[in-house]
């Protein structure tokens, strides 16, 4: 019976309480009127007790009522009221004191109000007058933390003693609990840069490396590891002075916290605060040290970036140009318009007599058109077209890049032959003077080692002709080469030496990388991903290193070994540095410092007129000895991480190895590592942020050949050059079946052209009905590398072009179905330059579709324009495709737009008409996913953001009404799914995917036929479920921007992960047959419960 007595009077207490706490009632405000106006004690100290009991057991709700009637006010008046009594009622402070700490949780201003009412001196004068009293001490403390939490109150309170008080309570190790709560008001106080320097004035940091010692010595089963480290967050907050930073030296303060760590390593969760290198020439003029802890948050619960504006999802039904803008355009669609009668004649004499096409080139005025209309009475328009003048600047010397070998006496060349080596400051050959000779099949030359790096010079009489023997006086450089034709179709080293010549750049390089030169052949070994070492252990290993190199600074050489801002480097030693170079095209290394014997430091170049985007690099090694483990640290990387830390690796090329047969670029490096490290980017470089980090890659590499010369990459390189090279084959395997056309869509800022591919199926005849077929074929637009760094979306489009331009029966019906327009690189300029993702504007030029400007951004104008016109004309593409490479996401998956996943994915209401959408945009993705094994659908998103609302996809989308407009993703680590799990991704993949994206086009096309015919419900219904089925999984924000299930321990900054997928096809077809032996069943009947995992997007991505 009692039991049951209480718990209805906890019941009816309860209810009581919320009620008396609800805003609607008036219940507050009758208790704090009744505390207001009360003159006796104890009814002050009941009211105060009713209040904490309210509070405490309401929680922030409550407190939101009680602040927001004023309730804090009321607590300031009545703590400054009653001290003015002395001496005050100690269980009348206590009340007060311990309302005010949880006043403090929901009222931001109650710094500023306490300090107007002057309630800050009060409280310190308590905990002045209390030391001993821990009971009153604790909630006064707690209320001192929330006031300094205010810059003015930190410095007011500063000023009156506080700090003097802090250090009386904070001591060596002891088991007081107010320890913690006077370090975290301390290091809330020595934020303030007037207290800060106060406190190293009357040495307190010395003081606190003393306490720190003690507490580490005596906490020896880590019960204190909170207390550790908010002394720890003292001494930062002293050192982010520079004044500081000296007493923390001079306090040995750098040795003392590293003994202190390497003793229990697992226990440190804290970066350490380096002081400045030296600046000696070395990294210390590039980089300056963080002093600033930037603390990885925990990620919010809802995506604030997802676009809820009904009206900007909504497809703009308005053309954005005049008509009479657009008809410039009409150039690059001339296959609307082309009768084919010419085309025919023409074609006739391609197989008997080819120097025909010379003639049509000289006619036709644009030696790159295959066709063209017979009635070609327009021009293109000079602002597209670039200028047929040849500028003087393209005929630059350019000669191969030379690594001088250390040979020994035993390995020279004979003298003669010494003599014809170019010297350093002899003017480099130009590339008409250079030819190729290519080894014969099954020799060797004994002497190949010695010759890497150089280039033997035979005899030319005069600069004549080099056919026979030749003179020792001559110009003509002879560089063997194995002859890897069979292998690489596409590819010509003489060719690409013309194509260099007018390929233009900032720097004007003078030499061409020896993997450009030789060509790639993709590897038939599989490259497994690295095995993850989990754990905290191996960051904190390499942080533990550098903090090594300021305490024995004696080990350290520091010294600079190659610059490009220096062109006297590197300085001739005695052979025991490495030699680097990046100086040709896509190359990008800035400066490299010797730190030990074995070990460099490397510093990338930003992408030019922009002081950030450091990630992409490609440079050259040489002078490196066989069998010894050489220390790489690319210490300006930008971004927070990366798949190198789950199990990619970096690219080289082996020229030793190319020459002998085997020109692969291999992924390899042991003991690879990328963290954050000690030096802090400047506000302007970080966008206006402060306190952001650099991040360091590290790697080991042992070379196998002595002299050797290896070239290393972030991923597997393409230069433009390389891009030129290819589309000059590529038009060589044109048939009187295929129409191909390329034309040049504008010139770039850096004086480059930009090409515009035209590729279809020729019409059957001139007749009217294929005539008519032949222009009612729908528009597939694609393009790719606007990002620079993004190579492996080069190596997708490559991929695609090929399979378009082959001979096979599938290739010919998908040009049968299509109007292929193609721009594979949208980005040359960043491409020449090594940009990372920026064009030579310092611009991301996938920010820029919205209003791009003809001048800064002219690729994405005309590109853009070319997409105004097809709608203008009524053509507008049936699929935009914008090929992309993602840095930390495996697989390769889609990004599109939809408006009905992206309102799911908020709290905004809208009618069902609002989300009335076609679900058409899911067939590509789906299909690529049952055809392509390195594609996962699970890692798709349709979700529109407001940071990717001038991208091309989300533009394209609404401006140009293309229902399927994606951004297709490519790995540049491996894939976790499908055919290639575990494994790393090579070329030949990311071609394979370039070619089953055709296939699925080809599928698309007699897919949505079939659903015309039928009126495709059941397709609907399917994507709806699919839709539904994704919708329902719990706790999903959005699908691009966080995990499911963490990869990492949630102290260490996030990666982005793609889950595994469970749609899987038979890995044993090949691309051409896949299409044949595909499943009868509708493709897209199964349900597919699209197990969508959340994942952090990059701005590089999209």
């Amino acid at each position: 019976m009692g039991l049951s007595v209480n718990g209805v009077f906890g019941h009816v207490l309860e209810k009581t309480r919320k009620e008396v706490a609800s805003k609607s009632s008036g219940g507050m405000e009758i208790i704090l009127s009744s505390l207001e106006n009360t003159q006796d004690l104890q009814t002050t100290l009941n009211i105060l007790a009713i209040l904490n009991e309210l509070l405490t057991v309401g929680g922030g709700c409550r407190t939101g009522v009680f602040v927001s009637k004023g309730g804090t006010a009321l607590l300031l008046q009545l703590l400054v009221g009653s001290s003015k009594d002395p001496p005050a009622n100690e269980e009348l402070m206590l009340h007060i004191h311990s309302l005010l700490v949880k006043v403090g949780l929901k009222d931001r201003k109650l710094g500023v109000k306490a300090r107007l009412n002057g309630a800050l001196n009060v409280t310190l004068n308590l905990v002045k007058y209390n030391l001993q009293n821990h009971k009153l001490l604790l909630p006064c403390l707690q209320v001192l933390r929330v006031y300094s939490s205010n810059l003015v109150n930190a410095v007011s309170l500063g000023k009156s003693g506080t700090l003097e008080i802090m250090f009386e309570i904070i001591g060596p190790f002891s088991k007081k609990s107010t320890t913690l709560v006077a370090l975290d008001t301390l290091a809330s106080l020595l934020k303030s840069g007037m207290n800060a320097r106060r406190a190293v004035d009357r040495g307190y940091l010395p003081t606190l490396l003393t306490i720190y010692q003690d507490w580490h010595r005596n906490d020896t089963r880590h019960r204190h590891v909170v207390i550790r480290k908010s002394i720890l967050g003292c001494i930062k907050n002293l050192t982010n002075i520079k004044l500081g930073r000296k007493a923390f030296i001079d306090a040995n303060g750098m040795r003392i916290l590293y003994n202190t760590s390497t003793v229990r390593k697992c226990w440190i969760k804290f970066h350490f605060m380096l002081p400045a290198c030296p600046d000696t020439g070395s990294t210390g003029q590039y980089l300056q040290p963080n002093y600033e802890e930037v603390l990885s948050k925990e990620p919010p619960t809802t995506n604030d970036d997802i676009e809820t504006d009904i009206n900007k999802l909504r497809p703009i039904q308005m053309n954005t140009r005049p008509f009479d803008e657009l008809r410039a355009y009409e150039y690059f669609f001339r296959e609307f318009s082309e009768n084919f009668e010419l085309n025919h004649f023409f074609l006739s004499f391609v197989t008997f007599t080819p120097h025909i096409w010379k003639l049509i080139h000289v006619v036709i005025r644009c030696d790159h058109f295959l066709f063209c209309s017979q009635d070609d009475d327009f021009e293109s328009p000079r602002s597209v077209i670039p200028p047929s003048s040849v500028n003087s600047e393209l005929h630059r010397p350019i000669i191969i890049p030379t690594t001088p070998s250390s040979l020994g006496p035993q390995n020279r060349r004979p003298p003669q032959e010494d003599l014809l080596t170019p010297k350093p400051d002899e003017s480099p050959l130009e590339l008409d003077s250079i030819s190729i000779s290519k080894r014969p099949e099954g020799t060797s030359d004994p002497d190949l080692v010695c010759s890497l790096g150089r280039l033997v010079l035979d005899a030319g009489v005069n600069g004549g002709s080099v056919d026979g023997p030749q003179d020792e006086g001559g110009e003509q450089a002879v560089l063997e080469v194995p002859d890897t034709a069979a292998l690489l179709p596409l590819h010509d080293p003489d060719l690409y030496l013309e194509m260099v010549k007018s390929t233009r750049s900032v720097p004007a390089y003078t030499e061409v990388g020896y993997p450009d030169y030789f060509g790639h052949v993709a590897l038939n070994l599989r490259e497994p991903i690295l095995e993850r070492v989990y754990g905290v252990q191996r960051y904190y290993t390499y942080i533990f290193q550098d903090i090594e190199r300021l305490i024995h600074p004696s080990d350290i050489l520091d010294k600079v070994v190659y610059d490009l801002d220096n062109q006297s480097c590197p300085v001739t030693d005695n052979g025991e540095s490495l030699k680097f170079n990046s100086k040709f095209e896509s190359g990008n290394l800035r400066k490299a410092i010797q730190v030990r014997k074995f070990e460099y430091d490397l510093i990338l170049n930003s992408d030019i007129n922009s002081n950030h985007y450091h990630q992409w690099f490609y440079f050259e090694v040489g002078n490196m000895r066989p069998g010894v483990r050489y220390r790489f640290n690319i210490i300006n990387c930008e971004k927070s991480n990366s798949q190198f830390n789950y199990g990619m690796q970096v690219l080289m090329y082996s020229v030793q190895d190319a020459i002998n047969g085997s020109p692969h670029w291999v992924r390899t490096g042991s003991d690879i590592c990328y963290y954050k490290n000690h030096f802090s980017r400047s506000s302007i470089a970080a966008g206006g942020q402060k306190g952001k980090s650099y991040f360091t890659l590290t790697f080991t590499v042992t070379f196998q050949h002595k002299d050797d010369v290896c070239y290393f990459a972030y991923h597997y390189p393409y230069t433009y050059s390389m891009l030129k090279m290819h589309l000059q084959k590529l038009s060589a395997l044109r048939t009187a079946q295929i129409y191909y056309r390329q034309d040049d869509l504008c010139v770039t800022l850096g004086g480059n052209s930009c090409p515009l591919l035209t590729i279809t199926a020729m019409p059957g005849s001139s007749s009217n009905d294929p005539i008519s077929q032949f222009r009612s074929r729908p528009v597939v637009f694609l393009s790719a590398r606007v990002h620079p760094g993004e190579t492996n979306s080069s190596w997708v489009m490559k991929g695609t072009l090929e399979y378009l331009m082959s001979c096979s029966p599938q290739a010919q019906s998908l040009r049968e179905s299509y109007i292929f327009k193609i721009i594979p690189m949208l980005n040359p300029d960043g491409v020449i330059n090594g940009n990372h993702r920026c064009s030579l504007s310092g611009e991301d030029l996938n920010r820029q579709w919205q209003n791009p400007n003809a001048e800064l951004h002219p690729t994405i104008y005309h590109a853009k324009s070319l997409l105004q016109y097809l709608r203008a004309t009524g053509r507008t593409p049936l699929v935009f495709c914008d090929y992309h490479g993602h840095s930390r996401k495996k697989n390769v998956f889609m990004y599109g737009c939809s408006i009905k996943e992206t309102v799911w994915q908020t709290n905004v209401n809208t009618s069902t008409c609002d989300l009335h959408e076609d679900l058409g945009y899911r067939t590509l993705p789906k299909l690529l996913s049952q055809m392509a094994p390195a594609f996962s659908l699970s890692s798709c998103s349709f979700v529109v953001e407001r940071s990717k609302e001038a991208t091309a996809r989300v533009v394209v989308w609404r401006e140009i009404g293309v229902q399927r407009s994606y951004t297709m993703e490519s790995t540049l680590c491996g894939c976790d799914q499908g055919k290639y799990k575990g494994l790393q991704i090579g070329t030949s993949e990311l071609e394979e995917m370039g070619a089953q994206f055709c296939l699925a086009l080809l599928r698309l096309k007699r897919f949505t036929s079939r659903l015309e015919r039928h009126n495709h419900n059941s397709h609907l219904l399917d994507m709806e479920t699919d839709l539904i089925e994704t919708r329902s999984i719990p706790n999903i924000t959005s699908p691009t921007t966080y995990v499911l299930e963490e990869d990492e321990p949630a102290f260490l900054e996030e990666v982005d992960y793609s889950a595994e997928s469970n749609d899987e096809i038979d890995p044993d077809l090949e691309p051409d047959l896949q299409d044949n032996h595909a499943p009868q069943t509708p493709i897209l009947t199964q349900s597919s419960a699209a197990k969508t995992h959340l994942t952090e997007i990059e701005p590089d991505s999209l």
